[in-house]
């Protein structure tokens, strides 16, 4: 008989054990009509899972919950296959990886997406802990690939279906190509496995998110409604008296108030800029060489400063800087919280100093004669800085924008530990 599997037909925990069926020629048959949160809720469904979970796989023996172990249990009903590897270390290293993909990559992808969507509660600095504890997750997994086509020996295994199946949630609605690029062996690792036969049979086209889904309030569970009271005569009276009241005839005049429109953002408002922002971007990321001479030189001869204001910062609480990658993943976390300003901003942020404590400096393009007041109100990181407006007439400072475009070093006086750009 076919195995069936109770679960949605999206659910990236389904896929694994669907694209090992595909590898190893087993019957694997997706339930028919299953609805999530009525579905599992079923006494049927509890009987298989108590705790309502999916996916769940029915088998002759019984059922089985868990993904990881539905993968593993449809893996091994073929006794000649190579998804658990070729000798006993390379099975033990295939369970490291599928342990690593759960603990590693998948819980800190969770971590991050769940309080964006509005399940689970948003703070910022548990998000910047989940981004920062998946960044040195994808680094290690990344410097691992660097010298191995697949996680273990020379074809795939379970570990890579896990893998791949953990990973196609983070791109498809997390993991901008801004983020992973960071990470090319993993890049190519993951557009080669989703594009091979078994994968995309299971996954379809994987596209990548071009954005980080916004903050949305978490969601509150539904009160349950409580019973009607019954109604008494001089409400019944009412009731009756406002049904004869004759119906509005279309076109008498009253009119339902139409909706009123979503309020635009005050800097698109403003005047028209000689300074076309995107232009500015496309020749910062297209100049490769003679970097002062190309793009510095460019910025000024599209600068308008009617339309646009520059703005040093500097972070209040270096003397706390005193782990690099803390540190990195600190101004990270900036830059991305920064992304509902990015039609309105360009900046760059410098880590500076060989040795810690790292100081930490910024330069920052905005729209307007002002730092935006939205960003201020939505970004929290913008009151550990302080802001200074640029004197553009003031050639020192002028020369100090021009070090910070260019990632000038030493930067005065000092080693550059890093330079991020947002654009």
């Amino acid at each position: 008989m076919a195995l069936v599997l109770h679960s949605g037909s999206t659910n990236k925990n389904a896929y694994k054990a669907l694209i090992v069926a595909e590898y190893i020629g087993v019957d694997v048959q997706l339930v028919k009509n299953f609805e999530m949160g009525v579905s599992n809720k079923t006494p049927e469904f509890i009987k298989m899972n108590p705790i309502g979970k999916v996916p769940v796989l029915e088998t002759p023996g019984g059922p089985v919950f868990e993904s990881n172990a539905i993968a593993r249990y449809v893996a091994r009903l073929k006794a000649d296959n190579p998804l658990f590897g070729a000798s006993l270390i390379e099975y033990a290293h295939i369970e490291q990886w599928i342990d690593f993909a759960s603990l590693e990559i998948d819980a800190n992808i969770l971590h991050w997406f769940i309080p964006r969507i509005g399940f689970a509660v948003y703070l910022p600095p548990a998000e910047e802990a989940a981004i920062s504890a998946l960044k040195r997750a994808l680094d290690a997994l990344n410097t691992h690939l660097a010298s191995n086509t697949y996680l273990v020996g020379h074809s795939v295994t379970l570990a890579d279906i896990v893998m791949i199946c953990n990973l196609v949630l983070g791109f498809n609605r997390i993991l901008t190509k801004s983020f992973t690029s960071e990470f090319p062996h993993v890049e190519r690792y993951f557009w080669t496995m989703v594009n091979q036969p078994n994968f995309r049979k299971i996954l379809g086209e994987v596209r990548q998110t071009e954005s980080i889904p916004p903050v949305q309030s978490a969601k509150k569970p539904s009160q349950p409604k409580e019973p009607a009271k019954p109604k008494s005569k001089a409400e019944l009276k009412k009731e009756v008296k406002k049904d004869l009241v004759p119906p509005k005839v279309e076109g008498s005049g009253e009119e339902e108030e139409a909706p009123k429109p979503k309020a635009k953002n005050p800097l698109d408002l403003l005047p028209p800029s000689k300074m076309i922002l995107d232009e500015w971007k496309r020749l910062y990321s297209n100049t490769k060489t003679n970097f002062r001479e190309v793009a510095v030189k460019g910025f000024w001869d599209m600068y308008d400063p009617e339309g646009y204001s520059l703005w040093f910062c500097d972070y209040k609480y270096n003397d706390e800087n005193t782990v690099s990658f803390v540190t990195l993943n600190k101004v990270s976390g900036f830059l991305q919280r920064m992304d509902l300003a990015r039609k309105y901003a360009f900046g760059k942020m410098l880590v500076i100093g060989s040795e810690p404590p790292f100081k930490v400096k910024g330069l920052w393009l905005f729209r307007g004669q002002e730092v935006p007041q939205f960003v201020i109100d939505e970004c929290y990181d913008m009151e550990l800085y302080e802001w200074k407006k640029v004197d553009i007439n003031d050639e020192a400072e002028k020369e100090r924008v021009n070090q910070m475009i260019e990632d000038y070093e030493p930067f005065e006086g000092e080693a550059l530990l890093d330079a991020k750009c947002f654009k």
